[in-house]
Formats: structure tokens, sequence, C-alpha cells
């Protein structure tokens, strides 16, 4: 069960890079639109002007296709083999949850024209009352139906990959066997999607009410509630479970529920996009929103993490420093820059409960203190470039510089507390073992690019043991038909930073940025 989430939650990493590069062009609109930046000539350009109502558009069509995008992200994610049959199904069962659903309203004279706001004002509700009922709706492609933003497509993402894994092998008897294989899949989808629909017609208000009154009681709970997301996501970076909380913050109620131009938006990082996008952002909504997002990450991202890999070189044996430097360099300069921190958590995380814990409660606090500071830095990377674009050149409002001067505290506290926890317990961080398993050469031949993949192979036991090959951005995921044949010795000198041994089939590599690379490699090479 712990891999099938794991797995889950790698698939709901798939819309993330298409909404935070809309983000990236929203935040150089937003700096272009910006006269106290730009000058009132360049802000007030036609073809600036124009540039900036194409991006607009874009992006929000991009934020409306968000339910499907996790819909297709979910079902290819999760099916195990023709991945593409899958793609292709769950686009249908979308389409026929929604219409009906949308269906199954209209019967109850719910329709667009009986919950808009004028409407229900007629019928005697006051004003607060009429946008509750209102925005409980939306049209999506087209259809009339409940206002379920991500949870829909994940529901139906689920779903698709549940009967694309069980029947896209079904063979048929031979007069129907047309049908058979993956022809199957999208037939069997058609008659049973509707059911799910008719279920979610009647269980989502629930589960709706349940979900905003989880988000309502976050939102309460202030400064706190954002100490114990970041407390809790960094706690979970081992299993990988982080990604399913962070993507509840970003894009479900539970992150927040906001009416940006009229329209009303779900999720951290949708609703602060949302703002970017406005003619006129609304700067108090736009903090609310960044409570979540990376102002609680820039401190121990850009500050911390690389004076804790610095205070692992000092503390290494000076023998083994000219050989970590580089790694340590490499990793501190990627949490830098892009804010991808896994290869540096995992030199310490399983080696040092004490550290591991001290690295939880620093980041949950580095959220409390910008929620108390009112940051205003979104998006969701977290290294230097989210900082520039949505902290820094945004101008005074965000108040980045408050995250200059906690992220300097943190590097020093960050140096001292490893540097003494090391020296005090003795932790093999990087540098600091007194022998190893494989020889000056077997590390040249292993660090090799040409070789990457037959190395990676080998220190896997082989290809007759590896079951099953994928990766999120910073980790190969395998199955493996006994992962005690791994040679971890081997996978540390192919640039691997960690292992999480799951089960006896299930195993985690840490290679950070790499990750691409070592996937294609191993891929490659278990298909000669």
């Amino acid at each position: 069960m712990r891999t099938s989430i794991q797995k889950f939650g790698k698939t709901l990493m798939g819309p993330l890079s298409i909404i935070v590069a809309s983000g990236l062009l929203l935040g150089i609109v937003s700096i272009l639109q910006n006269p106290a930046l730009v000058g009132e000539t360049v802000s007030n350009a036609v073809i600036i002007q124009n540039f900036i109502g194409g991006v607009r558009a874009i992006v929000s069509m991009m934020f409306g296709l968000l339910p499907i995008l996790f819909a297709i992200s979910v079902a290819t994610g999760m099916a195990k083999e023709d991945k593409e049959i899958a793609g292709f199904a769950v686009v249908i069962a979308f389409i026929i949850f929604h219409v009906v659903i949308g269906y199954l309203l209209q019967l109850k004279d719910i329709t667009l024209e009986t919950t808009s706001v004028e409407y229900l004002l007629k019928q005697g509700l006051t004003q607060i009352q009429a946008f509750e009922i209102s925005n409980a709706y939306e049209t999506m492609l087209g259809v009339f139906t409940y206002r379920m933003g991500v949870f829909g497509g994940i529901l139906v993402g689920l779903w698709t990959a549940f009967i694309h894994n069980r029947y896209h092998t079904k063979q048929l008897p031979t007069a129907f066997s047309f049908f058979s294989g993956n022809r199957f899949v999208p037939i069997v989808i058609i008659v049973t999607i509707p059911f799910i629909s008719i279920a979610t017609f009647f269980i989502w208000p629930y589960f709706n009410s349940a979900i905003n009154g989880l988000g309502t009681l976050i939102s309460k709970s202030g400064a706190f509630g954002t100490f114990m997301y970041g407390f809790s996501e960094r706690l979970l970076i081992p299993t990988g479970l982080h990604h399913v909380l962070n993507q509840l913050i970003r894009f479900t109620p539970i992150g927040g529920t906001a009416v940006v131009d009229g329209q009303t938006v779900s999720g951290a990082l949708t609703i602060f996009n949302s703002v970017l996008a406005s003619p006129q952002p609304d700067i108090d909504t736009l903090r609310q929103s960044t409570r979540f997002l990376t102002q609680g990450s820039h401190a121990f991202m850009l500050f911390g993490l690389p004076a804790a890999c610095f205070a692992m070189y000092k503390t290494a044996y000076l023998k083994n420093r000219p050989k970590i430097k580089g790694m340590l360099l490499a990793s501190a300069l990627t949490a830098f820059v892009t804010g991808i921190t896994e290869p540096i958590e995992f030199a310490f995380i399983f080696i040092s409960p004490v550290l591991w814990i001290f690295h939880a409660f620093m980041a949950g606090l580095s959220f409390f203190l910008m929620t108390l500071m009112n940051v205003a830095v979104g998006n969701a990377g977290g290294g230097m470039i989210d900082l520039t674009i949505f902290g820094i050149l945004q101008g005074t409002y965000t108040r980045w510089y408050l995250v200059v001067l906690v992220g300097i505290a943190y590097a020093v506290i960050y140096y001292y507390v490893f540097k003494f926890v090391i020296l005090k317990f003795n932790v093999k961080t990087p540098g600091r073992n007194t022998d190893s398993e494989l020889s000056e050469e077997e590390i040249e031949v292993a660090s090799d690019g040409d070789q990457l993949g037959a190395t990676i192979l080998k220190a896997l036991g082989g290809k007759e043991n590896v079951v099953e090959i994928d990766n999120c951005i910073s980790r190969l995921r395998l199955i493996l038909n006994d992962t005690s044949l791994v040679n971890e010795s081997l996978l540390k000198a192919t640039g691997s930073m960690g292992l999480v041994k799951i089960d006896t089939k299930n195993i985690q590599v840490v290679y950070g940025p790499k990750v691409e690379q070592a996937a294609r490699s191993l891929k490659k090479e278990v298909k000669k």
C-alpha cells in the first residue's frame, strides 16, 4: 500500500511543471506591468500590453484545465503498461463523468441559471448564501457540474488506471476478439464510469464540506498551521509522501479558497497564480496564499542546507575531502538555484535522526516566521530563481529582504548544529568513512557517463533482478525481484546520494537532477 501511495504521489507531480512554468511567465508579466520597476513608457507600451494579455489568456486556460491534466497524469502514471491507452481512456472517462453529473443536476433543476447569484438573490437569499451556493458549481469543458477542482480529475484518473491495469490484456471470445486487449479498456470505462458519477453525485457535497472545513481550520490556525505544514512536509521526505501533502495544499481547498476577479479558486498555488494574472492584484489575498509556498522554503534551501554541506565538508577526514568536495558543492548549488534538496537531505536523514528532526523543525520554523512577517514570495520551486522573480524583482511589498536576513541566520545555525552533531555523535556523513568497498578503478568506471546505465544495472543485481523502472524529480523508483542483491557502494559511486529500501521488492535511489539521465541510461541498458 505504501508503494502505491508513493507512486500516486509521484503522479501528482505531472501537472506541476506546467503550472510552475506558467507561474514564471506570470512573474515576468507582473514585472513588466510594474512602472516602478520598468518605467511608465515600457509598462504602458502597446506591445507589452498585448504580450501581457496573451500570457494571461494562456495561463488562465491552463488553470482551467488543471482537473483534466491531473486525470491524465494520474491515469498514465498509475498504469503499469501501455500508458498511452490509459491516457486515451481517461479523457473519455473525464467527459462522461461530468456529463452524467450534469444530467443528474439538471433532473433536480440545478442549472447554470438557477445557481446564478442574480437568480438566488431574487429567491430571497442573502448575498453570502447566494455566493456560497453559486460557487459550489462550475462549467467544465462546456458541461455544468460540481466544482470539484482537481479531486474530480484524480478520482477519474485512479478509476481509469484500475480498469486499465485489470483489463488491458483481457482476451474475449474469437467472435469478439477485435475488442480484446487495449480496445476493451475504453469500452469498460464507458460502461462503468457512469456508476462512479452517480456515487459521486450523492457523496461529493458531504466530502466537499469536510474539505472546506479542513481548509478553514488550517486558515484559522494562522502561523501555527504553516509551521505544522513545513515540519510535516520535511518529515515526510524519506517516504516520498510529501508530494501528496504538497499537491493537496497547492491545488485543493485545504490550501485555501479565494474569489479572484469574480471567480472562486482553490489551493495556495492556484490562488497565487490567479492573483498574479489579475489586472488589479489583491496583495492581501496574495499574502494569504504564499504562506504555504516557497517563501517558507528559501531560508533552508538557499542558506541552511548549503551551510550544512560546508559543515559536512569541514568534518570530513582530510584525505577524503578532495573526493567529496565536488559532490557537496554540486548538491549545494542545486539546492540554492533550483530548490532540489534531496541529494543533501539523504546524506544525513537516515544516519542521524537528530539532524533529521532538527531540519524538519527548522523548515516548520521558517514557514512560521515568514507568515508572522507577512512575506509574500510565491511559486513552487524554492530556489534562487523563485526568490529573484517573485521576490526581489516584484518590489519591496514582497518583503524579500526579510527572507535573506532569516536565511543568513539559518546558514550560521545549520553550520554549527551540523558540525556539533556530526563530531559529537560521530555521524558518518560523506567523507567520514575510513574504508571503501570499491577500488579507485571501480569508482572511475562507475562515474563514467557512457557506462552509467551498465554500472547501475550491475549494482542492482543484473537485468534479471529488475522488474520496473520509474523516476520522479530526484529519485529512481525501482521494483526489483530482491533488494538484498543491491550493491549500495557501487550505486554511490555512480553519483547516488542515498537509498530507500521500502521492502524486499521496492527501492528508491536518490540522484537529484541527474535522475533523468540515470533513468534513461538504465532503461536503455535493460533493453539490450
